[in-house]
C-alpha cells in the first residue's frame, strides 16, 4: 500500500495502488532519483488527465489540493 500525505501538514490523504504511483513517477517531475514528493496545481492535475489518470487518483489529488494554488504531496510505501 502506498500513502499519499501533505508534505506541508503531515495529514494522509489516501491510499494508491503501484500502478497509479507509477503514472504519478512516469509523468512527473523528479528532481533527484529517489524523489518522494510531487508539487501539484490545477494545471498539473489537468495535465495527469490528459495524459489519462484514473478518475480515483484524480479525484484524491484534488481533494488534496482543495481551494489552494498548490500542495506538495509526499508517497510513503507501508
Amino acid at each position: 500500500m502506498i500513502q499519499l500525505k501533505d508534505k506541508e501538514t503531515g495529514t494522509l490523504l489516501g491510499s494508491i495502488s503501484q500502478q497509479q504511483l507509477q503514472f504519478l513517477i512516469d509523468n512527473l517531475e523528479e528532481e533527484y532519483k529517489e524523489d518522494m514528493d510531487y508539487y501539484l496545481n490545477a494545471a498539473t492535475l489537468d495535465m495527469l488527465e490528459s495524459r489519462g489518470a484514473d478518475q480515483g487518483l484524480l479525484k484524491l489529488l484534488r481533494q488534496a489540493l482543495g481551494d489552494r494554488e498548490g500542495v506538495e504531496i509526499v508517497w510513503l510505501k507501508k
